[in-house]
C-alpha cells in the first residue's frame, strides 16, 4: 500500500504557502524510512515575505497590553491540550519518537511553558534608575525588540519551537521561526493552531534548509536571531549578526562531562548516567557523552558500565570517553 505523500506549507501573514519558487524538501519518517511529506525549501522571496509580515505586525502586537497577551498565550496552551494527539502524532512522525514518550515527557512541559510565559508576560517592570539631574526621573523602560529571527533544532522540534516563541510573544515580539528541514511537520501543525488565535504576521513559520536559516539571520529586518545548534553554528550567527548588531540567543550543543569521584555509589551513578547518556536516543544537548572517573575505582567503574550496557543493550562508550585521574 502506497502511503499518500502530504504537503507541507509555509505560514505567511495568516495563511498558508508554497515556496515562491516551488521548490520543495522531501521529508522522511525516520522509522518507515518513507517519504510521506514535501516541505517548502524557501529561498530569499519568501524569507522576505516573513519578514515583511513580523515587521508589518510588530506596530500593533507591541502595543497590545500584556494582559492581553497573556490571554492569547493561556488559549495557545489551552489549544495544545485540546490538539494534544495530534501533536503527538506529527511530532512522532517528524522524529520517530515512541507516542508515549511524546505524550508523556513532552506535551505536559510545553503546554506548562506556554503558560510560565503567559504569567511573565505581565510581570515586566521598569526600576528607577536614580535621580542624575536636578528635577529629573531616570527610570529604565522594558520594550519589545521586534522581530526574531528563530532557529529550531531536530531534537525536540516541538519543544524547542514553544522555547522560542513563547517569551519571544509574552514580550511583545513578532517571531519568524524556521523548523530543521528533517522535522517540520510539527511546527506547520502548530502554526496552524496558533493562527486560530494570534493577529495575522505576529507568527510566521518557513521551512527550508541551512541556507534558508541564512537567510533569516543576515536579513535586514530581525533584531534578534535566536538558534539552537552547534557551537560551529552559533559563532557564525553571532558573527553575521554582529555586522548589524542583532541581539542573539544562542542555545549550542557541546560535550557535556560526568564527574565521578572515588566515594560515589557506583550502581546509582551507572544508572544515572545511562538514563544522562541514551535518554532521547542520546539525542540532546545535556548528553552525557564524557565520563571523568577516579583513578582508584576507574576499573570498578567501567566493569559495571559494560555489564549495564550489555544488560540493556545499549552499547557502551569508547574507551577513551572514560577518563581518570586525581579529581582531589
Amino acid at each position: 500500500m502506497t502511503t499518500e505523500v502530504r504537503r507541507l506549507r509555509n505560514y505567511i501573514n495568516g495563511e498558508f504557502r508554497d515556496a515562491a519558487d516551488g521548490r520543495t524538501i522531501d521529508v522522511v519518517n525516520p522509522v518507515t524510512e518513507e517519504v510521506y511529506a514535501t516541505s517548502p525549501l524557501s529561498g530569499q522571496a519568501d524569507v522576505d515575505a516573513a519578514m515583511d509580515a513580523a515587521a508589518a505586525a510588530f506596530p500593533a502586537w507591541r502595543d497590545v497590553t500584556p494582559a492581553e497577551r497573556q490571554k492569547a498565550l493561556l488559549k495557545i496552551a489551552d489549544a495544545f491540550e485540546e490538539r494534544a494527539e495530534d501533536l503527538i502524532a506529527a511530532e512522532s512522525e517528524n522524529t520517530g519518537k515512541p507516542l508515549e514518550l511524546t505524550r508523556t515527557e513532552e506535551i505536559p512541559p510545553m503546554v506548562d511553558q506556554i503558560r510560565f510565559f503567559a504569567g511573565a508576560a505581565r510581570l515586566l517592570e521598569g526600576r528607577s534608575a536614580g535621580e542624575y539631574m536636578e528635577g529629573l526621573t531616570s527610570i529604565v523602560r522594558r520594550e519589545p525588540v521586534g522581530v526574531c529571527a528563530q532557529v529550531a533544532p531536530w531534537n525536540y522540534p516541538m519543544m524547542m519551537a514553544v522555547w522560542k516563541f513563547a517569551p519571544a510573544l509574552a514580550a511583545g515580539n513578532t517571531v519568524v521561526i524556521k523548523p530543521s528541514d528533517t522535522t517540520p511537520a510539527s511546527t506547520v501543525l502548530i502554526a496552524e493552531i496558533i493562527g486560530q488565535i494570534l493577529p495575522k504576521g505576529v507568527f510566521n513559520v518557513i521551512c527550508g534548509d541551512r541556507e534558508t536559516g541564512r537567510s533569516m539571520v543576515e536579513h535586514r529586518t530581525p533584531a534578534m536571531a535566536s538558534i539552537t545548534g552547534s557551537v560551529r553554528a552559533g559563532m557564525q550567527v553571532a558573527e553575521s549578526a554582529a555586522k548589524d548588531v542583532k541581539r542573539v540567543h544562542l542555545e549550542l550543543g557541546g560535550k557535556a562531562p560526568v564527574v565521578v569521584f572515588e566515594d560515589t555509589d557506583i550502581a546509582k551513578a551507572v544508572e544515572g548516567i545511562s538514563v544522562a547518556g541514551y535518554f532521547n536516543a542520546g539525542q540532546d544537548c545535556t548528553a552525557a557523552t564524557r565520563v571523568m572517573v577516579h583513578e582508584s575505582i576507574h576499573d570498578e567503574f567501567v566493569t559495571a558500565l559494560a555489564k549495564a550496557a550489555a544488560d540493556t543493550k545499549t552499547g557502551l562508550p569508547d574507551d577513551e570517553d572514560v577518563l581518570y585521574g586525581p579529581l582531589n
